[in-house]
């Protein structure tokens, strides 16, 4: 079993933020009929589904329809958003029975140029709020702190804490996988990182990725990839929509990224450049 899969049902999204490598891939939108197929073979496997990959799953036209179809399949899902489009949608998330968890990615407004966020920071709390009242989880992630090697957008992040206070008045509860502001709603911080990139240079290669170990992601299209960070497919095991995902996971290129895994190397060219997986060799 594994613990999550990535199914992406869309890889559009409404900002152009600094810290997102975006796609070169055709753009596009899963349908009702294909998340229907490409779940129904998730399922065996797990039962956390996490409806994002690259894109913004709250622009999706079917998102009600989908969330249900999840629902009747028996998946706990979880939803990463950028926020911005949370008044107009996010009440289908809030409505859903198969939503557990939302995900805030609060660092997308400095990321895409936003100056004043005070009302996006707002609008945020008040979901990460009614999202609580109704038993859901909800993280409000401020993943742009500065690295060891990397530099994050975050000069706003003062503004966006003072307006969540006012949502959430202190005392706040630290813990060491982030800051409770109430019942139900977390704060979570990280540092950026850089997305794996076959252009980027070849550094010193991570020796641990969770990459099918207990993930995998599928784009809309159906292709199977290691990982929710390969947003290029520059590592396609197999196609969910023409293979079983049993085959897919014990093909040679699979067993391989797994196997190197397992003896402390990465097999993958592409898995030797991501940022994300050297803090696992720290």
């Amino acid at each position: 079993m594994l613990k999550k899969a990535y199914l992406e049902i869309t890889n559009v999204c409404n900002l152009s933020c600094a810290f997102c490598p975006g796609t070169r891939r055709e753009k596009g939108f899963l349908t009702q009929e294909g998340f229907s197929l490409l779940a129904g073979k998730l399922r065996p496997h797990t039962e956390y589904l996490y409806l994002h990959l690259m894109g913004e799953p709250l622009l999706h036209p079917q998102l009600g329809e989908i969330l249900a179809r999840a629902e009747a399949l028996g998946f706990r899902v979880m939803v990463t958003t950028n926020g911005t489009l949370l008044e107009e949608r996010g009440g289908l998330l809030l409505d859903s029975p198969a939503v557990e968890r939302v995900s805030v990615s609060l660092q997308s407004f400095e990321g895409s140029g936003g100056e004043r966020p005070e009302a996006y920071a707002a609008s945020c709390a008040a979901f990460a709020q009614a999202a609580a009242s109704a038993g859901k989880r909800c993280a409000l992630r401020l993943w742009n702190l500065d690295g060891a090697d990397t530099r994050g957008a975050n000069a706003l992040n003062s503004a966006i804490l003072a307006q969540l206070e006012r949502t959430f008045p202190k005392p706040w509860r630290e813990g060491w996988q982030g800051t409770t502001l109430a019942p139900n709603v977390f704060l979570e911080w990280g540092e950026r990182f850089d997305w794996p990139d076959l252009s980027a240079s070849d550094g010193a290669p991570p020796s641990f990725c969770h990459g099918l170990r207990d993930q995998i992601g599928v784009l809309w299209d159906g292709t199977v990839v290691p990982c929710c960070l390969d947003h290029e497919g520059d590592v396609p095991l197999g196609n969910l929509y023409t293979q079983e995902l049993d085959h897919i996971l014990n093909s040679p290129r699979a067993r391989a990224i797994y196997d190197g895994f397992s003896q402390g190397r990465a097999a993958e060219e592409l898995c030797r450049r991501c940022g994300f997986a050297r803090r696992f060799s720290r």
